[in-house]
Protein backbone atom coordinates (compact mmCIF):
# COMPACT_ATOMS: atom_id res chain seq x y z
CA UNK A 1 0.00 0.00 0.00
CA UNK A 2 1.26 3.54 -0.85
CA UNK A 3 2.50 6.14 1.49
CA UNK A 4 1.49 9.93 0.70
CA UNK A 5 3.74 12.44 1.93
CA UNK A 6 3.39 16.03 2.30
CA UNK A 7 6.60 17.97 2.09
CA UNK A 8 8.27 21.56 2.47
CA UNK A 9 11.32 22.24 0.11
CA UNK A 10 13.47 24.91 0.39
CA UNK A 11 14.30 26.59 -2.57
CA UNK A 12 17.54 28.01 -3.69
CA UNK A 13 16.23 31.52 -2.79
CA UNK A 14 15.41 30.85 0.55
CA UNK A 15 11.58 30.25 -0.01
CA UNK A 16 10.11 27.10 0.61
CA UNK A 17 7.54 25.43 -1.04
CA UNK A 18 5.06 23.01 0.52
CA UNK A 19 3.46 20.45 -1.31
CA UNK A 20 2.39 16.48 -1.19
CA UNK A 21 3.86 13.01 -3.36
CA UNK A 22 4.10 9.50 -3.39
CA UNK A 23 7.82 9.02 -3.36
CA UNK A 24 9.95 12.07 -1.69
CA UNK A 25 13.39 11.41 -3.53
CA UNK A 26 11.63 11.24 -7.21
CA UNK A 27 9.83 14.44 -5.86
CA UNK A 28 13.03 16.27 -5.48
CA UNK A 29 14.62 15.42 -8.47
CA UNK A 30 11.62 16.33 -10.57
CA UNK A 31 11.78 19.89 -8.82
CA UNK A 32 15.20 19.83 -9.54
CA UNK A 33 14.56 19.18 -13.05
CA UNK A 34 12.49 21.69 -13.85
CA UNK A 35 9.74 19.61 -13.77
CA UNK A 36 7.98 20.16 -10.84
CA UNK A 37 5.58 22.75 -10.07
CA UNK A 38 5.64 25.83 -11.62
CA UNK A 39 6.48 27.89 -8.68
CA UNK A 40 10.27 26.06 -8.01
CA UNK A 41 10.92 26.39 -11.70
CA UNK A 42 13.91 28.64 -11.80
CA UNK A 43 14.60 29.14 -8.27
CA UNK A 44 16.73 25.73 -8.19
CA UNK A 45 18.65 23.26 -6.36
CA UNK A 46 15.44 22.49 -4.64
CA UNK A 47 15.86 20.36 -1.27
CA UNK A 48 13.11 18.76 0.56
CA UNK A 49 13.65 20.00 4.31
CA UNK A 50 10.68 18.61 6.02
CA UNK A 51 8.06 15.74 5.58
CA UNK A 52 5.19 13.87 6.93
CA UNK A 53 3.52 10.36 6.29
CA UNK A 54 0.12 9.72 5.73
CA UNK A 55 -2.19 6.73 4.67
CA UNK A 56 -4.77 8.46 2.76
CA UNK A 57 -4.16 10.96 -0.03
CA UNK A 58 -7.10 13.03 1.76
CA UNK A 59 -5.56 12.99 4.90
CA UNK A 60 -2.08 14.53 2.95
CA UNK A 61 -4.13 16.94 1.06
CA UNK A 62 -5.95 18.44 3.91
CA UNK A 63 -2.25 18.44 6.20
CA UNK A 64 -1.08 20.36 2.57
CA UNK A 65 -3.61 23.01 2.62
CA UNK A 66 -3.02 23.65 6.60
CA UNK A 67 0.74 23.80 5.98
CA UNK A 68 0.01 26.53 3.07
CA UNK A 69 -1.47 28.69 5.09
CA UNK A 70 0.71 29.17 7.67
CA UNK A 71 3.48 31.59 7.95
CA UNK A 72 6.93 31.77 6.92
CA UNK A 73 8.33 31.79 10.46
CA UNK A 74 5.85 28.88 11.28
CA UNK A 75 6.66 26.88 8.03
CA UNK A 76 10.43 27.21 9.66
CA UNK A 77 9.56 26.45 12.91
CA UNK A 78 8.34 23.01 11.46
CA UNK A 79 11.29 22.80 9.27
CA UNK A 80 13.34 23.07 12.27
CA UNK A 81 11.61 20.41 13.82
Amino acid sequence: MSKFYVYIARCNDGSLYTGYTVDLAEREKKHNEGDGARYTRGRGPVKIVYSEEFETKSEAMKRECQIKRLGKQEKERLVKR
